[in-house]
């Protein structure tokens, strides 16, 4: 894997990171704050795309051609 690509997919997990980290914040604030039950389904989604934008750069990065 070239490191351009390598340096692309981190770059694009870290912003998925980033979103789903303020997503998540933002859910269980309205959660806590508001008492809005949904939030905590929003909170949980967040959560669930944060930790696959890892798992997508990990795979990426065990394949021999770098991932699509």
């Amino acid at each position: 894997m070239d490191a351009a690509r390598m340096k692309r997919r981190r770059n694009v997990m870290m912003t998925v990171n980033a979103l789903a980290v303020l997503a998540a914040l933002a859910c269980i604030a309205a959660y806590f704050q508001l008492g809005e039950p949904l939030a905590l389904a929003g909170f949980v989604v967040a959560v669930a795309a944060g930790f696959g934008a890892q798992i997508w750069f990990i795979t990426g990065l065990r394949r021999p051609n770098g991932g699509a």
